[in-house]
């Protein structure tokens, strides 16, 4: 039963208003920290209080991947933490798989021609028709992927934590079996979290593992590639391409052989633009904070321990 007294809630750094319209639809009350029952921030950890009230019992952070906030040591184990996963995965699905098709159709190369290069092209255009797209980290984002890609006609094999079957996936492995992929699919969407145990995952083994024309698309962290062996792969062809919205290090520095590279494409992490994020993030704060008045579990609860 919904509790008789509305949560209070502080909303920092500032008074976003989608977010605080959020916080009211969901049956909270605006209030100064040090008042707060519950805590709503919209920024980055560089702008987070470095110390909470003992009645602080929720923190509802603006992000999907929570890797700086655990790495500054701001999440802990005195207060429930909840990221943004999944919120925002309708419009990272969007961006990658316009990346995919750019990639597979050299798009990319076609926009930089300056003069007409059909017969150098045409053989290049391929198709996702056919295609079996593996998703890696096959979550709220990869499971958006799902019908975008399957209305191009591609199957998808999903890699996910537990390997439970993802609805609309012609097959479902688990990470245990990841280097299995490498070798299976046409191409693959990087959209794991960044852990100890994905970092790097995408390295030299497993480009030398994946078809001269597959395409490998980044939407989730840069540490998931080894830079430099992607570099190589895309130098000596032994890869289609590469369309990273992340990249390691990011923000990539100029004069970075990714800039450069014809069978790269790089996008300044804007896959879910911050113009647009507390807009979307809203609903989401509406709904945990009416979960919060009921003492229900909330939504996109983090588990320090696995990071994310």
């Amino acid at each position: 039963m919904l509790s008789t007294t509305a949560p209070r809630i502080h909303l920092g750094p500032n008074r976003d208003p989608a977010l605080a319209w959020g916080i009211e639809q969901g049956g909270g009350v605006l209030v100064p920290l040090e008042y707060a029952d519950a805590v709503v921030w919209s920024q980055g950890p560089d702008t987070f209080p470095d110390r909470l009230p003992s009645s602080v019992r929720w923190v509802q952070l603006p992000s999907a991947g929570v890797e700086p906030w655990i790495s500054a040591g701001i999440v802990d184990e005195r207060r429930v933490w909840t990221s943004a996963a999944g919120v925002y995965a309708r419009n990272v699905a969007e961006h990658g798989v316009a990346l995919l098709l750019a990639g597979v159709r050299a798009l990319a190369e076609q926009v930089r021609a300056t003069s007409w290069r059909k017969a150098e092209f045409d053989h290049r255009v391929a198709t996702l028709h056919g295609a079996t797209v593996a998703i890696v980290g096959c979550g709220g984002i990869g499971r958006a992927m799902i019908p975008l890609l399957t209305a191009f006609g591609a199957k998808v094999l999903a890699v996910t934590r537990s390997g439970v079957p993802v609805p609309g996936a012609s097959e479902t492995v688990d990470a245990t079996r990841t280097t299995e992929i490498w070798s299976r699919a046409d191409h693959f969407v990087l959209a794991a979290p960044a852990t100890s145990e994905t970092a790097q995952l995408v390295d030299a083994a497993a480009l030398a593992g994946m078809k001269s024309t597959a395409w490998i698309v980044n939407v989730a962290r840069g540490a998931l590639i080894d830079t430099d062996a992607l570099v190589r792969a895309l130098a000596d062809g032994s890869i289609g391409g590469a369309a990273l919205d992340v990249t390691d290090p990011e923000p990539l520095p100029e004069g970075h052989p990714l800039w450069t590279l014809p069978n790269a494409i790089v996008t300044p992490h804007v896959a879910n633009p911050k113009t647009g994020l507390t807009a979307v993030l809203a609903d989401h704060v509406s709904a945990n904070v009416e979960r919060f008045a009921a003492g229900q579990p909330l939504l996109a609860t983090i588990d320090i321990e696995r990071g994310y």
